[in-house]
């Protein structure tokens, strides 16, 4: 009696585009621990992993949740809460003594000056080792929030404007004021870690 070709399944995470094992064996090479950002519609999370023959195993893990612990108010899925998770993580790293890393982006899509960079300079700007060219960084005007501020004080129809803003304004926070809230939020994950 004979028989058909047999037929090998792929790996499961591969056939649900959750792993690019091409791009993880590079990573894992390479020898550094990864930094993995994950972005959700209203957080992010920023992990940094080991490999280990047994499984990953994850060093530290900072969430945009956690920064209400430090006065942040506004959305969380914006850049400047991007900057300041990736800033929080670079810090517990630091203390942690972990001293540089290598960036795993999964399958977002490089784009110059997105939120995921924000994380990046987050965590260089808090002194982790990271490499990544200056030109994909966002601006330090974009990070702060400043480009909130000049649209925010650009609206001449009130009713536009709170319909606009409705979410910071339920929050307590001024959109003309961003860049401060911003500042004060930095200031007091320094003054932590």
């Amino acid at each position: 009696m004979k028989l058909g070709k047999a037929y090998t399944l792929g790996y499961r995470r591969k056939r649900e585009n959750k792993t690019d094992y091409r791009a993880r064996i590079k990573l894992l090479s390479s020898g550094k621990s990864r930094v993995v950002i994950r972005k959700m519609l209203n957080n992010y999370i920023v992990q940094i992993i080991d490999y280990y023959p047994e499984g990953d195993k994850i060093l530290i893990s900072s969430s945009t949740r956690e920064l209400l612990k430090y006065g942040w108010k506004a959305h969380r899925g914006n850049l400047s809460a991007a900057y300041l998770v990736g800033f929080l993580c670079g810090k517990k790293a630091k203390k942690k003594g972990i001293k540089s890393g290598i960036l795993d982006l999964g399958f977002h899509r490089i784009v110059k000056g997105s939120s995921i960079f924000a994380v990046v300079k987050g965590l260089k700007e808090a002194g982790f080792e990271i490499p990544a060219n200056e030109k994909v960084l966002p601006d330090n005007n974009r990070i702060s929030g400043k480009h909130i501020e000049n649209y925010a004080k650009n609206f001449k129809d009130k009713n536009l404007y709170n319909r606009q803003f409705s979410n910071y304004i339920k929050l307590g926070v001024k959109p003309e004021e961003i860049s401060k809230h911003f500042e004060e939020a930095k200031k007091k994950i320094t003054e932590k870690w």
